[in-house]
This record gives structure tokens, C-alpha cells and sequence, in this order.
């Protein structure tokens, strides 16, 4: 027979809160006709399995997730990762859908979360060569670990005499919820994102969004997705809903107030406060800008628009442009400049996300006493993060628009 079948690897890096090491683990000879249900109830035999009254789940390494259908509906509005349609675990061939070299995780049980990383053989395999049959489902041929094994063996190339290697200094990424890591998954274009928003285009929006890590920015993505769900509710309502969980889980200023909204028009019901057309980056920039140029400004609650204090002086930009906040004083809204700890703060928070130490340490004396939002900023372009830095800190400034907007009863439209 043809090498025509894949050799998939897998090994149990832990589960129930407890890590193993060395990692125990089989290598399954798979089918072209196999499904991962078949490779999922195949793992769990082999790592003696009895009670299989909990869900069975694979984590592909772009984000997609595989497992049964009921399932795989609830988690179409799940936090993490880029917002992917499931696969249904019982009708995907895993031939047709990993390929050689490829790694993916396997779940067992969300609650004890029993994690497994899955690598599929560089080299294909003839199951009567490593079997001496041809199975009708996936099938170990070789193991190792304290399941427990039947040869003793404890790591994968163990010769019963060696000592065991040394504990790795950090956890495997799976374990710290840091896979598939960010490099995997394409970053969001806020320049294409704001463009389909403005354009008014659902399709645009859509499609700049799906498959995109969008955690960093889902203040910017939440204000297209009433115009998506008006356009293509269809479509819309599986982003709709990730984009709402993932909101209250990252619970940042804001957060919860666009999740409610986004929940109002995902029912159909209308908001309860007063609805303004706000642009938040406009009003973020008033309240959060320098208090040695200006103390703040003021919002149109009729139109929307925002304006400095210097819009109050017609001395300053023309009668024709100057506002009279005292002839209407229920049109308009106050807003007071917060000053700068606010975008500290945000430095520090985006300093602590770094996964690069020598960079995190290098980052937070960058912003020690007098210069720290220059030195920050140099610090950030050099680092070729500036796209990253912009995308953070223009989410949390317009979170805490739509907070201060909220706790003045207005919601921003």
C-alpha cells in the first residue's frame, strides 16, 4: 500500500490545572477517509478516556476551531482569536484539512481542559508497514508516558536509562492561553476598517474584520457593526455577537456600555438614553488633549460636532464660526480636559503586554519622570510598533468617551 496515510503525533501537555513533563504522548497512523471525530475518539482511547460525557475539541493553528455542531454555534460570539465560521468535527477529513508539518491543539473536557498538542508528521505513512493492518479508524503505533504505558517509556526517545531532560524554564504557549500566537493571525487594518465604516459599506466592513485580531481595537470595530447589522444581519450577527463577549471579558473602560448597545440593536430594541452622532475620536481628543492649549470645549447635542473653548471667541475664529453656548445652554455639553495621566496610564498598560522583557524594561524607563510620552513614542516607532501603539490607545481613549458620554445619560449614535 501506498504511503498515502498521515503520522500525527500527539502529546498530553496537561489538564485539570496540573502541567506534565515530560509530556506523555502516541503517534496515530490516519486515514485519508478519517474525520477528526474518529482522531478525537482514537486520542481519547488511547489516553484511557472511560467518561466521554464532555465535549471533544480541535484548535487549528489560524484560529478555527472544530467540534460538533451545537457547539460549534455557541462559540461563533467566543472571546479569542480571529472570528473564523466552525468546522464540524464529524463531517472534516483530517487529510483534507492539515497538511504534513502543521500543529494543532486537541481538548478534552473544557472544564479540566485537557490540552494536547497535535503535530502531523513531515513524512506519510503505509499503515501495514507501522500497523501490520489497515484500521478502520486512527490508530497509536508508538507511545511513550504515564497514561500509563505498557513499556515504561516516559519521554519520546526514552532508553529506560537516561535521566529525564529538564523541565522547560516556561510553560508551553498553549497552557498560557498565548497560542496561536499574534504572529499568526493577520493584524487588523484600521486604515481599511475606518474607510468601510465611513464608506457605509457592510461587505467592506465584514470583510475587513473576519479572520483579524480585533481585540485591540473593539471600541473602533463596535461602531460598523449596527451598519453591518442593518445591511447584512445574516452575515453580521455572528461578529455581532463575538465582538459583545468579547467586550465584557476585556471589561475596559467603555467596554460594557458598547456592549449593551451592540446587545440593543442585536434585539432589535431602542437605546434608552439620548442617542447623539458623535464622532469618539473627535470627542476623546478634546477631553484628553493638552491643558496648556485649551481646558476643553464643548458638544453640540443637536448635531454631534465638537468644539474647542476657542470656538466660544469670535475673536478667535470669526463671528460666522464663534458658538454662543449661553443663548442655548440645554444644546450643549460641557467637557473638561483630564490632563495626562490617563495616557500614562495607557503606556503602562501597553508596556505590561509586551511579551519581550528586554524590551518591556526598556519601554517602562522610558516613561520614568519628565519627556516619558516622547521617549515613549521614539521608543514605539523604533520598535516598529507604532501601528500597535495606535490602535491600543485609540481604543481606550475612545472607550472612556463613550463612558463619560454615558454617565451624562447620552449614548453615542
Amino acid at each position: 500500500m501506498a504511503r498515502t496515510w498521515l503520522s500525527v503525533t500527539v502529546e498530553l501537555l496537561g489538564g485539570r490545572g496540573e502541567e506534565f513533563w515530560p509530556w506523555p504522548g502516541r503517534i496515530f497512523a490516519v486515514g485519508p477517509s478519517h474525520t477528526f471525530m474518529d482522531l478525537a475518539t482514537a486520542i481519547n482511547d488511547a489516553f484511557a478516556r472511560w467518561d466521554r460525557s464532555h465535549l471533544s475539541m480541535f484548535t487549528l493553528a489560524d484560529g478555527r476551531v472544530i467540534t460538533d455542531e451545537e457547539t460549534g454555534a455557541e462559540m461563533a460570539g467566543s472571546i479569542g482569536g480571529p472570528i473564523i465560521a466552525p468546522i464540524d468535527i464529524a463531517a472534516a477529513k483530517v487529510a483534507r484539512t492539515v497538511e504534513p508539518g502543521t500543529e494543532f491543539r486537541f481538548t478534552f473536557d473544557l472544564g479540566d481542559a485537557w490540552i494536547h498538542r497535535c503535530v502531523v508528521g513531515e513524512v506519510k505513512v503505509d499503515p501495514l508497514e507501522v500497523l501490520g493492518i489497515r484500521p478502520d479508524a486512527p490508530l497509536p503505533y508508538w507511545g511513550w508516558g504515564s497514561i500509563p504505558d505498557q513499556y515504561g517509556r516516559r519521554w519520546a526517545t526514552d532508553d529506560g536509562e537516561s535521566r529525564a531532560p529538564g523541565r522547560p524554564s516556561r510553560s508551553h504557549p498553549m497552557l498560557l492561553h498565548a497560542w496561536p500566537g499574534q504572529v499568526q493571525v493577520p493584524g487588523l487594518d484600521l486604515s481599511e476598517l475606518r474607510a468601510a465604516i465611513a464608506a457605509g459599506d457592510a461587505a467592506r466592513f465584514l470583510a475587513a474584520v473576519t479572520g483579524r485580531d480585533i481585540d485591540d481595537a473593539l471600541q473602533q470595530v463596535g461602531t460598523g457593526i449596527p451598519m453591518a447589522l442593518e445591511q447584512r444581519r445574516q452575515e453580521a450577527e455572528p461578529v455581532a455577537i463575538s465582538v459583545i463577549n468579547r467586550l465584557n471579558w476585556r471589561g475596559g473602560v467603555g467596554d460594557q456600555v458598547l456592549a449593551e448597545d451592540l446587545l440593543a440593536c442585536l434585539r432589535r430594541v431602542p437605546l434608552t438614553d439620548r442617542v447623539v452622532p458623535v464622532a469618539l475620536d473627535m470627542l476623546s481628543t478634546v477631553l484628553e488633549g493638552d491643558l496648556e492649549l485649551s481646558t476643553g470645549g464643548y458638544l453640540d447635542l443637536r448635531t454631534g460636532q465638537v468644539y474647542d473653548d476657542t470656538f466660544t471667541d469670535s475673536m478667535m475664529v470669526g463671528e460666522g464660526a464663534a458658538i454662543d453656548v449661553e443663548e442655548e445652554p440645554d444644546r450643549w455639553l460641557r467637557l473638561d480636559r483630564t490632563g495626562s495621566r490617563n495616557g500614562w496610564q495607557d503606556m503602562a498598560a501597553f508596556i505590561e503586554r509586551q511579551r519581550d522583557e528586554a524590551l518591556r524594561e526598556r519601554l517602562k524607563r522610558a516613561i520614568e519622570g519628565k519627556g516619558a510620552f516622547f521617549r515613549f513614542r521614539s521608543l514605539v516607532h523604533g520598535e516598529n510598533l507604532s501601528e500597535q501603539w495606535y490602535a491600543f490607545s485609540t481604543d481606550r481613549q475612545m472607550g472612556r468617551a463613550r463612558e463619560f458620554l454615558a454617565d451624562n445619560g447620552i449614548r453615542a449614535g
